[in-house]
């Protein structure tokens, strides 16, 4: 048998045995349920409350949950390639509604430019970012928003998910364009920025 040819089935072998014995190492790790937040289990679903609200969610099929004393075990339900790809996300979406419930998430944002600001108003977030009108956000159920000194807008909420799509909506509305840094961006972002053109001498 030629070498090549028994090197690439023994290399195929070996990720055919690694395949089966992986297991996510973030999947494994079971998630831990702090005394102040309660859980409900239904199958699939997930009902989680805390300090901070109640948070549901049906997981996708191929993985099994159970709750054992103060903690969560999420596991592949068979050794097929779905279920083996699904352990670890599920897990993760556990782990966050949890933390939402207990600690909540937050997303800061910054608006730059002369006249560009912020305020809430009810609710609701009016943002001036250069245009000739005012542009109100509606947050859905679950958010709150923060101004502070006009330019630093936080989003706020137990929804990881929830919080970070507003945050991208907000930002949405004037992006930070890469000339002079105006727009609104999270805090902390590195815009990359362009030398503009120069004039002719």
């Amino acid at each position: 048998m030629p070498v090549n040819k028994a090197l690439e089935e023994k290399s195929f072998v070996t990720c055919i045995d690694q395949e089966y014995l992986i297991m996510s190492r973030i999947g494994k790790n079971p998630v831990q349920v702090p005394e102040k937040v309660s859980v409900t289990l239904d199958g699939l679903s997930v009902t989680v409350k805390g300090p901070k609200g109640e948070l549901s969610r049906t997981l996708p099929e191929g993985v099994r949950i159970s709750q054992v004393e103060n903690t969560l075990v999420v596991s592949p339900e068979n050794d097929k390639r779905r279920s083996r790809e699904r352990h670890g996300l599920c897990r993760s979406l556990v782990a966050n509604m949890i933390e939402g419930v207990s600690n909540g998430y937050s997303k800061k944002l910054e608006i730059v430019g002369v006249g560009s600001r912020a305020q809430v108003k009810g609710k609701n977030l009016v943002v001036s970012a250069g245009y000739s009108h005012t542009i109100e956000v509606i947050p859905p159920n679950g958010i709150t928003f923060t101004v502070a000194n006009n330019t630093n807008v936080t989003v706020s909420g137990a929804d990881k998910e929830l919080v970070g799509n507003e945050a991208a909506k907000i930002r949405a509305i004037r992006p930070p364009e890469p000339y002079k840094g105006k727009g609104i961006k999270y805090e902390g972002e590195r815009i990359m920025r362009k030398a503009g053109k120069s004039g002719k001498k």
